[in-house]
């Protein structure tokens, strides 16, 4: 239903309206950062991918020379498709959506042992390159192409095509299958909604390091649940038919094959009946490893497998009564054979070798970056709105990389860094290239400078310390005039927004800047403050970290009479747009309007692995699904609420929105809702992302002035 209402006297556009543009014509500021960097084993070279501006959109692979910082384009697919649009095969259109990829080009690339082959997909076609030269020529594979990879010696390369694992040699002949599927239901080589969704698992299938077996996993979703994408506005294209595990239901079920080049294979033993969770696979020259998990998340186990027999045996187990949080890059072994592990102690995630807990309480683990040889590089924070490097290794213990105020990454190999750092003091990003503790280089960002400049406070406010940043207008003089308040957060497990990094907070200063008050604020349930903070959300996602948001709002405007509370909103998308809805349904004394962006309205909707690790099974606990639903308080909606909402979002789909707009139709609430044809959860459609950003300045600017002075709308 449409508002009408005059605009907010007190907003003047301080911050050019461009930004809305260059923001989706960056695709988010991503364009033009160097990324998937692959390190070569001599330490002579870097490979990775970048646009060759903050504006190309397609993505090339580029080769960074280490001794004299030198970088070249290897490989431009504009050279090697021309005017041709390229078409993607649905497993890569799948894998880009899971893992936000929002450039064209060259996504993924692989390479032989030595990097000096370079394999990739393009048009759903197999390109091979010589990692030096950057010569390339397209090899005969049966399209369409999909995650493409070279054996250790670099003589064959492997691919999904079809739902099966094909081979082909790299002189282009005896291209063959190495498995098939004669089943729709059944997929090989490739990793399922739950893996690559939830777990960060993109892959289905590796390599041995002597290129004599491949570990092959096969899919079943033959008994999963199925979900129907369709596009209204093309009636006469079919739905699209995706095996979506929503709470409660069975699984993808995934077995392991163990695969000579002749096609001879042998089943890896595990019980994954009882584990039925592949986490992640490590096959080193060591060892292989498999991380498993079970359905109710609270054991995880590291079984050794033999190559020979595919035969498992247990390395490691972590059991908690709450659940086992996965932590990226473990496990993983040293040169010594040395398992690289995580394990939660002392009230704190800490780094675990072999048998020995390295890192203190208090320093949280982030993730296991990469190990080169006995030296294990991972980011870890003291101050949850912090990350830093650090290293461990035997001779040298734990040594800090990287830190201050600032979100740091970084890679290592073959006694080369690349340390990744992002700041409040600077847009964008930095690539520092070391040998040892020699900085010889760095890898240069053409990523386009934001035409807003972020002024970031970042504090601790109210009782529980509660990390908050507060973005103002560019022109607002302290003291002169209380602004309209927006809320602008993530806010819900397992992900922060309050973090010591500029272009997170982009968006929040464009809406700063057109005379808001802008508050992002982490809650109960955000990582890297302690074990208790984490899963103090246990049962119930909303409760706890929607009172942050009313406390640190109320702390602060205690603090700071400029913050006008009888004009406050919140704006947020998936967790955050489900949060907000909650915020005008749950607390209308507080909030007098709301943009809620592919709400997760009900959890009965949502997969099997984030919302059974929190809320159990629904049906054992269905309590905890109904506390932690909004379609049965639709009746309360007395503010203005704007859902957005994208028809081809195969992750929260339009199921949520749709439902609760029907509960708020049954009920008699008015609402607004902007239906997206053919979007997806991440909005990657420049024309969808710029106005999207206009169409929500434009409803809160309206509705907040409505609110004014009154505590109802209807």
């Amino acid at each position: 239903m449409p508002l009408t209402a005059s605009p907010v006297a007190s907003a003047p556009p301080a911050a050019p309206l461009g930004f809305p543009s260059q923001y989706a014509r960056t695709r988010q500021f991503t364009l033009g950062v160097p990324r998937d960097f692959h390190i070569c084993p001599d330490g002579t070279a870097v490979l990775f991918l970048r646009t060759r501006t903050g504006r190309d959109p397609v993505k090339c692979l580029w080769r960074l020379e280490v001794a004299d910082g030198s970088a070249r384009v290897l490989v431009d697919p504009n050279d090697l498709l021309g005017a041709t649009t390229e078409r993607l095969p649905a497993p890569e259109l799948a894998r880009r959506e899971r893992t936000r990829e929002f450039s064209e080009g060259i996504s993924s690339y692989a390479t032989d042992g030595s990097a000096r082959a370079v394999v990739f997909s393009l048009d759903g076609r197999l390109w091979l390159a010589d990692a030096v030269s950057g010569e390339v020529r397209e090899l005969p594979a049966r399209g369409p192409v999909y995650d493409p990879r070279l054996d250790p010696a670099g003589q064959v390369v492997s691919y999904v095509s079809a739902g099966g694992l094909r081979l082909i040699n790299v002189d282009g002949s005896a291209d063959r299958s190495l498995v098939e599927s004669d089943d729709p239901d059944v997929e090989w080589a490739t990793a399922e909604f739950i893996a690559a969704e939830e777990m960060g698992r993109t892959r289905g299938y590796w390599w041995s390091p002597d290129g004599k077996q491949l570990l092959v996993a096969r899919v079943d979703t033959s008994k999963v649940s199925h979900y129907y994408i369709c596009d209204p506005i093309e009636p006469t294209t079919p739905p699209q038919r995706i095996a979506y595990p929503a709470v409660g239901t069975p699984n993808a079920a995934v077995s392991l094959w163990l695969m000579a080049l002749d096609g001879s294979r042998i089943a890896v033993e595990w019980d994954s009946v009882e584990f039925e969770y592949l986490v992640a696979v490590t096959w080193s020259e060591r060892v292989l490893l498999l991380l498993v998990e079970d359905r109710a998340q609270r054991r995880l186990q590291v079984l050794q497998a033999d190559p020979a027999t595919g035969s498992t045996h247990l390395r490691r187990a972590e059991n908690d009564d709450d659940w086992v949080h996965i932590v990226p890059g473990v496990p993983a072994v040293t040169s010594s054979g040395d398992l690289v592990w995580s394990v939660d102690r002392d009230g704190s995630r800490r780094l675990f070798i072999e048998q020995t807990v390295v890192t203190p309480p208090g320093l949280e683990l982030r993730a296991v970056l990469d190990v080169d040889g006995d030296a294990v590089l991972f980011s870890a924070s003291e101050e949850p709105t912090e990350i830093q490097l650090w290293t461990w290794s035997a001779a040298d213990g734990l040594t800090r990389v990287a830190d201050g105020p600032a979100v740091h990454n970084g890679q290592r190999g073959a006694g080369i860094t690349i340390v990744t750092t992002r700041s409040l003091d600077a847009p964008g990003a930095t690539f520092r290239v070391w040998r040892g503790s020699e900085e010889v280089g760095h890898i240069e960002s053409v990523a386009e400078t934001p035409v807003v400049q972020p002024d970031i406070v970042i504090s601790r406010v109210g009782p529980d310390q509660l990390r908050c940043a507060v973005l103002w207008p560019s022109s607002h003089v302290p003291g002169s005039r209380a602004l309209p308040v927006l809320l602008d957060p993530y806010g819900g497990p397992s992900s922060q927004r309050v973090l010591a990094s500029r272009e997170r907070y982009l968006v929040s200063q464009w809406f700063a800047d057109q005379g808001f008050a802008v508050v992002v604020t982490d809650g109960h349930g955000t990582p890297a403050r302690g074990l208790a903070w984490e899963r103090s959300i246990k049962g119930d996602t909303l409760s706890l970290p929607l009172a942050d948001q009313v406390n640190a709002l109320q702390a602060l405007a205690a603090e700071n009479a400029d913050l006008d509370l009888s004009r406050v909103a919140m704006r947020g998308w998936s967790f955050g747009g489900f949060m907000s809805i909650a915020a005008v349904l749950r607390r209308p004394d507080v909030f007098h309007a709301a943009v809620a962006g592919a709400p997760d309205s009900d959890a009965r909707l949502y997969d099997t692995h984030f919302k059974e690790r929190y809320l159990g099974d629904p049906n054992q606990y269905p309590e905890n699904y109904d506390r932690c639903s909004l379609i049965g308080e639709a009746s309360k909606l007395e503010r203005p609420l704007l859902i957005v909402h994208g028809l081809a979002d195969d992750n929260v789909v339009i199921g949520h929105s749709l439902r609760f707009a029907a509960a708020l139709l049954a009920a008699g609430r008015p609402y607004s809702m902007i239906v997206l044809s053919g979007v997806t959860h991440m909005t990657p459609q420049p024309v969808v992302a710029e106005n999207l950003l206009k169409l929500e300045l434009d409803f809160l600017t309206r509705t907040l002035s409505v609110c004014v002075g009154t505590h109802s709308w209807v």
